[in-house]
């Protein structure tokens, strides 16, 4: 059982790394094309799907993650 758990909580990981990134695309576009209130709410929408990802994570996955980030 534990380990649907762990395959779970990766899927979630993945599907919100996966948000972010294109969330961070949306904004180089929106920053390239001077939209401000658009840059502004990506960079919003950013910063929560990255709380919500560093609340899913367990310790060896933020672990994972800082090395990526990298």
């Amino acid at each position: 059982m534990m380990i649907s758990q762990d395959f779970d909580s990766i899927d979630v990981v993945d599907e919100l790394i996966r948000k972010i990134r294109i969330k961070e695309s949306q904004l180089k576009l929106a920053q390239k094309s001077n939209l401000l209130y658009t840059s502004e709410v990506l960079k919003n929408q950013i910063l929560e799907l990255q709380h919500q990802l560093s609340e899913s994570q367990d310790p060896e996955l933020h672990a994972l993650m800082s090395l990526l980030d990298d």
